[in-house]
């Protein structure tokens, strides 16, 4: 499963609109230096002389490229980080809690949000992974292995709309001992809106290399 951060989608006005307005002022200029270097008669209609062309595709193009290069600057960086923590609990347990972090320097806003899980059968082994669902269907897999919402583990539910501000840094899940033993791998899809209307995905493991025998809390070192 591919964890790395990806566009799945650009803002159709503030993106491919520009882009193909960029693409036909080239057309219109190659046209223009086409039809004044052919012979007198040709019969081809004069869209635009070639410097009015050339002022078109040099202002689309520059549009273009600022565009791209502002979208670069606020493309939010996901991330994500693990260690055991004390507190979360309600019975004081010590649990593995899983976290997200934006690493940007402008916030993201949450536009889906999925969740699929992996369990673990009966000799120890990994059953494959489920499908993506939403945070109620998870709960109830894990649920069904005998563990309890908010007492043996937690999935935060982040609707759309949940804002991610810059070096923002948040709990996403977190698990006991007793579910970590029951549960391989919870996987979390998110996908966040940027500043321009980008939307951008990443996959989160909330048990990536999660301390499963934990005996004490993970030292703050940041």
């Amino acid at each position: 499963m591919n964890t790395d951060q990806r566009v799945v989608r650009r803002s159709p006005l503030l993106s491919r609109l520009l882009t193909v307005a960029a693409a036909t002022a080239a057309l219109l200029l190659v046209y223009a230096v086409v039809r004044d270097n052919l012979p007198d008669g040709t019969g081809w209609p004069r869209l635009l002389d070639v410097q009015s062309a050339t002022t078109t595709a040099v202002a689309t193009g520059g549009a273009a490229l600022a565009r791209a290069q502002y979208a670069r600057a606020v493309r939010p960086a996901l991330g994500f980080s693990g260690r055991v923590a004390d507190g979360l609990a309600p019975d004081g347990r010590l649990v593995w809690a899983a976290h997200v972090l934006n690493a940007a320097q402008d916030v993201a806003v949450v536009t889906d949000i999925a969740y699929a899980v992996r369990l673990r059968a009966a000799d120890g082994t990994a059953e494959p992974v489920g499908p993506w669902t939403a945070l109620e269907a998870v709960v109830a897999r894990i649920e069904g292995r005998g563990l309890a919402w908010h007492r043996d583990f937690f999935l935060v539910n982040y609707g759309p709309g949940a804002p991610f501000g810059p070096q923002a840094n948040r709990v996403i899940a977190w698990f006991t001992e007793a579910a970590m033993a029951q549960v391989e791998e919870v996987y979390l899809r998110l996908r966040v809106a940027d500043r321009v209307g980008d939307e951008h995905e990443r996959i989160l493991r909330c048990l990536k290399n999660a301390e499963r025998h934990p005996t004490g809390p993970t030292p703050q070192v940041l």
